[in-house]
């Protein structure tokens, strides 16, 4: 009987080991690859995770055959097998909470520790993937392996921004699909060839992070979405709230993100605090906006709306930013939810000066960025 493992990592040995049995011929370089190639494709999709695997652990005709019956096989097996984690007594324990696992096992993987505790988890599902629970969800065991997906879901948008291209009369890239369009009326034939060339892309992004306590469960799951996106996309600023503002654009630039994050809570006395977005919006407009906001500036504004502040300097800041930039973006993690209605006052009093109000509650609805920038 196949047993479900503690990551897709494990999951995926324990495949190549499957196929071992069936007459593949994996090596361990060819396991190692397969493990690589996650941080460069949407596994959450199952017909890409399928075909890159194909693609590194077959090596004939016969085995690119055999590979999808066997893929669906395991996977299939796997969504019904039992736990291969078992408990080691059988006295009751109370457990604590969802949200109070969640921030625990947060606060561990900030601080780079990682529980070496044996507990019951859930396998990888391809129908029910990880990109698709909400943040607020995750448990101890399954945030190392969200991190990585979010990291390598930040470089892929990144660099899909940076890749875009525009027409170009002159000769240049070859543009395949307009040569073909361009070709079909004289029956298919290759007479005209069309060019492309890298667009030249201006947009600028200013990114306005609410760390308080009610986003808490939220706050390094998006950080650490800022922190590879700037990576990749050097025309970012970056500002973390909760009480009060800080810019962050060159503490993000770290090599570590762990070390970047102990480094913005002890700075900002506020982490984890009350939230005042009126005030710290307030306080960007005055001090950053002169200088960062233009016609080719996106704002994007990653909070629950939560202000215990003044509502009025939240809504004067508001119209600020919308007149002085191209677009704003708020994502709100609770949008996510089905019932989910902003009817708290701050956010009541943003709503008229934003462009785009989105959830942002899991890896899922960041991959939806993409589509407003």
């Amino acid at each position: 009987m196949i047993q479900r493992q503690t990551s897709l990592s494990k999951n995926i040995i324990q495949f190549c080991r499957f196929l071992r049995q069936k007459n593949f011929t994996i090596s361990i370089e060819e396991e190692a690859l397969a493990l690589q190639a996650l941080a460069f494709i949407d596994y959450s999709n199952k017909d890409i995770f399928r075909t890159a695997l194909k693609a590194i652990l077959c090596r004939s005709h016969a085995q690119l055959n055999e590979f999808d019956e066997l893929f669906n096989q395991y996977w299939k097996e796997l969504a019904s097998a039992v736990d291969s984690k078992l408990k080691s007594q059988q006295q009751p324990i109370v457990k604590p909470t969802i949200k109070d696992a969640s921030f625990k096992s947060l606060k561990a993987w900030l601080n780079g520790n990682r529980s070496e505790e044996l507990e019951e988890v859930a396998s990888y599902s391809l129908y029910e993937s990880l990109s698709q629970k909400n943040f607020a969800d995750v448990p101890d065991d399954e945030v190392d392996e969200l991190m990585r997906n979010i990291k390598a879901l930040s470089r892929r948008l990144a660099a899909h921004i940076n890749r875009r291209y525009e027409k170009d009369n002159r000769i240049n890239l070859p543009d395949l699909r307009r040569t073909l369009r361009k070709n079909m009326r004289r029956g298919g034939e290759l007479l005209e060839l069309a060019f492309r060339k890298p667009k030249k892309n201006r947009t600028k992004l200013v990114v306005i992070c609410d760390v308080s306590r009610s986003m808490e469960l939220y706050a390094a799951f998006l950080l650490q979405f800022v922190y590879a996106f700037q990576q990749v996309y050097k025309r970012v600023e970056t500002f973390a709230f909760s009480t009060s503002l800080q810019h962050i654009t060159q503490l993000l630039k770290q090599n570590d993100f762990h070390a970047a994050m102990r480094v913005l809570s002890t700075q900002n006395e506020g982490w984890s605090g009350g939230t005042r977005i009126g005030k710290s919006l307030h306080a960007f407009v005055k001090d950053y906006a002169i200088k960062y906001l233009d016609k080719k500036t996106i704002v994007i504004i990653m909070s629950d709306g939560w202000d215990t502040g003044d509502i009025d300097l939240l809504q004067q800041s508001m119209e600020t930013i919308h007149n002085r930039s191209k677009k704003v973006i708020w994502l709100n993690p609770l949008a996510g939810y089905s019932d989910y209605q902003p009817h708290v006052a701050g956010m009541k009093a943003a709503l008229p000066f934003i462009n785009v109000f989105a959830p942002v509650h899991n890896a899922e609805s960041l991959r939806s960025l993409s589509k407003w920038l």
